[in-house]
């Protein structure tokens, strides 16, 4: 095919043949979490926001330029989907095609001035997969704009032996990591201290870490030689969040879990549990329900009495105010100045007045005819008296028959 330099003119003609990456496993494009989702323009706003916060944390990261053309063949493919083991066929195609002698620096790869993709590398055990791990692999895949994020982890015999049990055995660890987003290629069973034979095996440009030194059982940092070929990429930690941190969580509340368990219907053996431990937490679980239904019964109870307060005080208040009314009404009427009083001294007087009336004045009047001038003709006849017999005189012979 023709390349173009960069000037814009045509340069020689040259012939590249880049086989077509297969794809091995197929997802319904319904599918809305896959790890390489293009960006809506409905998220731009919580994309670019995620994005200027990965951008104070490593730096400034300049936009990079136009693909050559032979870098278009190398560029991921934007299938939906895990991201796929190193031992399959996908990332050994992936891994085939890339030109590990020619070195990238930290600061070309910041610029973006490269011509393949830059393979960052990153470790852990990942064991309860938490926000905190997903931040970490955001910060190694955005790091720089043609990144190509491997992912370690180790497996159970080596985390035993290093570091103690971990809660999700090395399968569910693999699954868990190669379903984030960020993440492009999953190696399984990855060694605990990083050596130039492994790097060189799998054509790791950077290794990606927080800047901290780790160390187990030893002073030397297990990421010194990584450090000193200035290979190291430092991320920084997710404050707040670890796998110790959600452990502690369930520790606390051991016996919540337990119970909410076992009323799910786990059997005691099933949650490593002795059978009077599992009868203890029922019962215990019983007397809290009953005790929080009681104290519902109880709010409500209150409750309800409060209101009927309420209306007692309201009916109360209501008879104050009625009964000082009557009260008042009462003084008015029966009081000492009241209405009943004064009807009942204006109606004395008036009785008073009625029985004893006080003395008509005397007037100057002429004489009544009959007095003076006394005419028989015109006076009205005499009443005629009574008969009266006479009395008779005491007889003095009555004296001699005594």
């Amino acid at each position: 095919m023709a390349t173009t330099g960069e000037n814009g003119q045509n340069g020689p003609t040259t012939t590249t043949t880049i086989p077509t990456i297969p794809t091995t496993t197929t997802i319904p494009t319904t599918t809305t979490h896959g790890r390489k989702r293009p960006r809506a323009t409905q998220l731009v706003e919580a994309g670019d926001s995620e994005d200027r916060e990965v951008e104070d944390l490593m730096g400034a990261v300049s936009r990079p330029p136009p693909l050559p053309m032979v870098m278009q063949g190398l560029s991921l493919s934007n299938e939906v989907g895990p991201a796929p083991f190193s031992h399959e066929q996908l990332a050994l195609d992936r891994q085939s095609r890339i030109d590990y002698s020619v070195r990238i620096s930290l600061e070309d790869a910041k610029a973006g001035n490269v011509v393949r993709p830059v393979r960052i590398y990153a470790d852990g055990i990942y064991d309860m997969f938490h926000t905190g791990h997903a931040r970490q692999l955001m910060q190694a895949k955005m790091a720089f704009p043609q990144a190509y994020l491997i992912v370690g982890v180790c497996s159970d015999e080596l985390t035993y032996k290093m570091k103690g049990r971990t809660v999700m055995n090395e399968t569910e660890r693999y699954e868990a990591v190669r379903h984030c987003r960020y993440v492009d290629e999953v190696v399984t069973e990855a060694p605990w201290t990083l050596d130039p034979a492994f790097l060189e095996d799998h054509k790791i440009d950077f290794v990606a870490h927080d800047e901290l030194p780790y160390t187990t059982g030893s002073a030397d940092d297990v990421y010194k030689f990584v450090k000193e070929k200035g290979m190291f990429l430092a991320t920084q930690r997710t404050e707040g969040i670890s796998t110790t941190d959600v452990i502690t969580r369930i520790i606390k509340d051991y016996d919540l879990y337990v119970r909410r368990n076992l009323e799910r219907g786990y059997s005691h053996k099933e949650l490593n549990v002795s059978y009077m431990k599992a009868k203890r937490l029922k019962f215990k679980d019983n007397y809290e329900k009953l005790e929080n239904k009681l104290k519902d019964k109880g709010k409500d109870l209150m409750g309800k009495w409060k209101e009927q307060v309420g209306k007692g005080n309201e009916m109360l208040h209501r008879w104050e105010e009625k009964s000082k009314e009557f009260i008042g009404n009462f003084v008015e009427m029966f009081g000492r100045e009241g209405r009943l009083t004064q009807w009942f001294q204006e109606n004395t007087a008036r009785i008073g007045r009625a029985i004893s009336p006080s003395a008509s004045p005397l007037y100057d009047s002429p004489p009544s005819p009959s007095t003076s001038d006394p005419d028989p003709a015109s006076s009205p006849p005499l009443k005629r008296g009574r008969y009266t017999p006479p009395l008779l005189a005491d007889d003095p012979s009555d004296d001699e028959y005594d």
